[in-house]
């Protein structure tokens, strides 16, 4: 249920993806391997909030990969989602680098 929430199209306000506390965690499992190229985030602008402030949007997040359920993950990026900035903003992944550093010619996350 929380994953449905969480990649639900609809961003008006009281329709967002809630977690307890100041972290949460999605796990996405594909049924094909894949090699992303960039991750998108939308939160409602602060302008569209009737307090006109967005201190429950999401700030700091990671992005991770793995190849075969139980490897370690492969960090694919850290990244900051700023406010005071468009409502949906789109990070690059650090696919290719992470690609080569393990001496991997085919595969995906």
């Amino acid at each position: 249920l929380a994953l449905l929430l969480c990649l639900q199209p609809d961003v008006t306000p009281g329709q967002c993806w809630p977690f307890q506390g100041s972290q949460g965690h999605v796990v996405i499992k594909l049924p094909a391997r894949i090699w992303p190229a960039a991750v998108t985030l939308q939160h409602i602008y602060k302008g569209g909030w009737p307090s006109g402030t967005v201190s429950s949007a999401p700030r700091d997040f990671t992005v991770s990969g793995v190849q075969k359920e139980g490897e370690e993950e492969t960090l694919l990026g850290s990244f900051t989602y700023d406010v005071e900035k468009e409502a949906i903003q789109t990070f690059p992944l650090k696919v290719e680098e992470a690609r080569v550093g393990k001496g991997q010619a085919e595969g995906g996350f």
